[in-house]
C-alpha cells in the first residue's frame, strides 16, 4: 500500500469493470478516497464494499447530466472534497459512413463527449475550492489514427482530447489540470460485449475469452504483449498524483508503440 494519493479524493466514472474498477483498486492502494459511478448496482456495491471504508458506490447514467451532477454531489457528501475525476465512462459506438443516422449520432455524443464537458463543469467549483485538481479523460488512438476505431467513436474520441487541453487552457490558472490518456487495445471484457455481456458467462468462459483476447492483442503492437486494464490505471495515477504536477493540456498515449505502425501486423504467425 502506497500514499500517493493519500488526502485526495477521487471520482471515477464507469468504475464497475475494466479501466474504470482497475483504477478504483489502485487509487484507494494508493491512500485515496474513491467514489465509484456506473449502471451497474451489483457490482458497483461489490466492489465498493471490496474496497472497505474508503470506496463508496453511486449509480449513475453519464447520457443524463442530472446524474452526472448528482455523482459529484455525492462525492462531496461523502468524503467532504474532490481533488481528482476520471471521465472514464464510455463504449463502443459502431456505425458506418454509409447507414450513420441522427440518433447514432446523437448517443455516441451524449456518451462520449457531453459526459466529459459537463463531468469538467461540475467538478470545477469543487476543485476551485481546493485550490486545483486532477481531470483526467479517457480517450482513445481512435482519435489520432484512422482504423483504431469506427468513424464515429474516433471522431468524437478526437474531440474529447482537443476539449480537454482546451480546458487545461483555460483552468490552469486555478490550479486545475486536466489531461488525456489514449489507451491503445486494452484487453477488457468490452471487447465480447461489455460488461453486461460478461455478467452473463461463467468465471471459465470469461478467462477463456480474455486469453483469447490477450493473444490476439500481442501481436498489434511492437511490444509483444496485451495492455492490461491496469496499465491505464498506472497512467491515471501518475496524472492525479504530485509527480504529474506540471502535466496539463496533454495526451498521454499508452498504446504500446501501436500508433508508431504502417500496419497493424507486426508479429505474424
Amino acid at each position: 500500500m502506497g500514499d500517493r494519493l493519500k488526502g485526495k479524493v477521487a471520482l471515477i466514472t464507469g468504475g464497475t469493470s475494466g479501466i474504470g474498477e482497475a483504477t478504483a483498486e489502485l487509487f484507494v492502494l494508493e491512500g485515496a478516497q474513491v467514489v465509484i459511478s456506473g449502471r451497474s448496482n451489483d457490482k458497483g456495491s461489490a466492489i465498493a464494499q471490496r474496497l472497505g471504508d474508503n470506496a463508496a458506490y453511486v449509480h449513475a447514467d453519464v447520457t443524463q447530466e442530472e446524474d452526472i451532477k448528482a455523482s459529484v454531489d455525492a462525492t462531496l457528501e461523502h468524503f467532504g472534497r474532490l481533488d481528482v475525476l476520471f471521465n472514464n465512462a464510455g463504449a463502443p459506438v459502431r456505425t458506418t459512413l454509409d447507414s450513420i443516422s441522427q440518433e447514432q449520432i446523437e448517443q455516441g455524443v451524449h456518451l462520449l463527449l457531453s459526459s466529459v464537458m459537463l463531468g469538467i463543469r461540475y467538478a470545477v467549483e469543487p476543485m476551485k475550492a481546493n485550490g486545483g485538481g486532477s481531470i483526467i479523460n479517457n480517450s482513445s488512438i481512435a482519435g489520432l489514427r484512422y482504423r483504431q476505431g469506427d468513424l464515429l467513436y474516433s471522431a468524437i474520441k478526437a474531440a474529447v482530447t482537443h476539449y480537454s487541453k482546451l480546458a487545461g487552457v483555460e483552468l490552469g490558472p486555478h490550479g486545475i489540470r486536466v489531461n488525456v490518456i489514449s489507451p491503445g487495445a486494452i484487453a477488457t471484457p468490452i471487447f465480447w460485449g461489455g460488461s453486461e455481456r460478461a455478467n452473463t458467462l461463467t468465471a471459465e468462459e470469461n478467462a477463456r475469452k480474455m486469453s483469447k483476447l490477450q493473444g490476439n492483442l500481442a501481436n498489434a503492437t511492437p511490444l509483444p504483449m496485451s495492455g492490461m486494464a491496469v496499465d491505464i490505471a498506472e497512467a491515471a495515477l501518475y496524472l492525479a498524483s504530485e509527480a504529474g504536477r506540471f502535466v496539463n493540456c496533454h495526451d498521454l498515449v499508452v498504446d504500446g508503440g501501436r500508433t508508431s505502425l504502417f500496419n497493424e501486423s507486426v508479429h505474424p504467425s
